[in-house]
């Protein structure tokens, strides 16, 4: 699980513009600390240097010295500047809902950081110098989750995320919750006054979508490699063909994610006694398309992965906000990158991809489960069948959790409503379309753990014949904490241990990592 409480002193120094999603998988699953490196500061003076012009001349220029969004042609006076930020922040801190969980809260923070590192939001360095403060030493806002329509900027959550460098709203110090003021003040902090455009650089941008997005996109990348694992687990507890996991099939397609599935696939299986026992004689000529379609599906599921996380990594280094300061050019002008766009998309592909993969592995536990189907395996898994009901029940729950992802991976990227007295007139959703992804995820989990359940338990039955020795190692390691189901039992903690197996990678751990380095962000 992501490092969720004290701060760890750890630093990572990033370039914004060049930070990598690796990078940023470590600032969310560790904890890091994060600085912006030197060759950003000259860019965030000249940026803030350029703002400073505008506060100084009679052009009006939105955000510095005019109000907001339909307010727009509301001249402001030069001595309300701070004042005028500082409303900003309060007004929009309108966000309702649970607490984002603080390990996003600090990715948030980060891809803050690397937004006005970029150099184009005119921020002064002191700003950019509280937040690192901030994430060296554990001060983290508490932001509620809800309020966002994914367009003009994560406003609401974002502005509680804001209100914290101004001591105000609160905050996470120490693992204990308390006003923002006395967060800073008790980790040796000073509260900021914001000058002209900072808050407004502040609140813009999609750094909370993303932020959502990245940490499903990270929990997916490893659900498919920890479904590799246990898929291939499940195709020797079936006694299934390796056949169409050859290369030339494969490669005769062209698709990567297909590809690299399939000789996950073949490498996982390499050395089974019982794939060898069955290449001569079985009577069947074909497994069914979970068992046989595992790299053309899973596969395609790693290639949407692929392109969200391209779409990601663009987007956690990009200046977001509204205005850009153009120092070169010496202009400050008006757009739309805060529009989430991009971001709703790659939620969308991530929702689908962990949707299907859920569906194939649910597949392949009925299988198991079936005596019609499963190649002379128990019925239900259990070596008393009729007075013991074994893993029944289970195949049901999987059911559940399966269809529950399918309504959730319903796109959200194709709603829209007009806001903002319809200055805002057509929004992305991306905040809760990349927020429902931490919800499939756990039930993705829970699935697959539940396919290890059983696809254990199925190659036990094999036995004297085994698995191969990788496949062994993964079926030791589920035994050191779940025993085999020889009778039936209270069978909840064993589902709810198989599942944080699968979150926290411990299957996946007893796999040589090379076998499966590719299935990565």
């Amino acid at each position: 699980m992501p490092a969720s409480s004290e701060a760890n002193l750890s630093e990572l120094i990033l370039i914004p513009g060049e930070t990598t999603l690796a990078q940023l998988e470590q600032v969310w699953r560790k904890g890091l600390a994060v600085r912006l490196a030197d060759s950003a500061r000259p860019g965030i003076a000249a940026s803030a240097a350029r703002i400073q012009a505008a506060v100084d001349g009679d052009a009006a220029v939105y955000g510095v010295n005019t109000g907001f969004g339909k307010l727009a042609s509301i001249k402001i006076a030069a001595g309300d500047t701070a004042t005028l930020q500082r409303n900003l922040i309060l007004s929009h801190c309108c966000g309702v809902g649970e607490p984002v969980e603080p390990e996003t809260v600090r990715l948030i923070m980060v891809l803050k950081l690397l937004s006005l590192g970029r150099g184009a939001s005119g921020v002064r360095p002191e700003v950019i110098g509280l937040i690192e403060d901030m994430l060296a030493k554990g001060v983290l806002p508490v932001i509620p989750a809800q309020g966002s329509v994914g367009a003009s900027g994560d406003l609401a959550p974002l502005a509680h995320m804001a209100a914290t460098l101004l001591g105000e709203g609160r905050a996470i110090y120490q693992g204990r919750e308390m006003s923002s003021a006395q967060a800073l003040k008790s980790a040796g902090l000073t509260p900021v006054v914001l000058a002209a455009k900072e808050g407004l650089a502040l609140i813009n941008g999609t750094q909370v979508s993303t932020a959502f997005a990245l940490a499903g996109l990270f929990d997916a990348f490893a659900s498919a490699r920890a479904a590799l694992v246990i898929s291939s687990l499940s195709t020797d507890a079936i006694m299934g063909s390796t056949a169409p996991f050859l290369e030339e099939i494969h490669t005769l397609r062209g698709h990567r994610g297909q590809i690299t599935a399939a000789r996950a696939i073949r490498d996982l299986m390499a050395g089974s006694e019982i794939r060898e026992s069955h290449r001569e004689g079985d009577t069947r000529v074909q497994d069914p398309y979970c068992i046989r379609c595992q790299p053309q599906v899973t596969g395609a599921c790693i290639d949407l992965l692929w392109q969200a996380a391209r779409t990601l990594e663009i987007e956690a280094n990009a200046a977001t906000d509204n205005p850009l300061v153009l120092v070169g050019a010496d202009q400050i002008v008006s757009g739309g990158n805060f529009h989430a766009e991009p971001v709703a998309f790659a939620a969308d592909q991530i929702a689908l991809a962990i949707a299907e993969i859920g569906a194939i592995s649910q597949r392949r536990i009925a299988l198991m489960v079936d005596p019609a189907l499963s190649h002379d395996l128990p019925p239900f898994l259990t070596p008393d069948p009729g007075l013991n009901s074994g893993l029944m029940i289970a195949e049901v729950t999987s059911a559940a959790l399966m269809s529950e992802n399918k309504h959730l991976a319903t796109p959200c990227s194709t709603d829209s409503t007009p806001t903002s007295a319809n200055q805002e007139d057509h929004v992305s959703m991306a905040a809760h379309g990349a927020r429902r992804l931490k919800r499939m995820n756990a039930n993705l989990a829970q699935i697959i753990g539940i396919e290890a359940l059983c696809a254990a338990a199925g190659v036990e039955f094999r036995a004297p014949l085994k698995t191969s020795d990788t496949l062994q190692a993964v079926i030791a390691r589920l035994r050191e904490t779940v025993p085999p189901l020889e009778q039936d039992r209270y069978l909840a903690p064993d589902l709810a241990e198989a599942a944080n197996l699968i979150r926290e990678g411990e299957l996946v751990a007893a796999v040589a990592p090379e076998l499966l380095a590719e299935v990565a962000p």
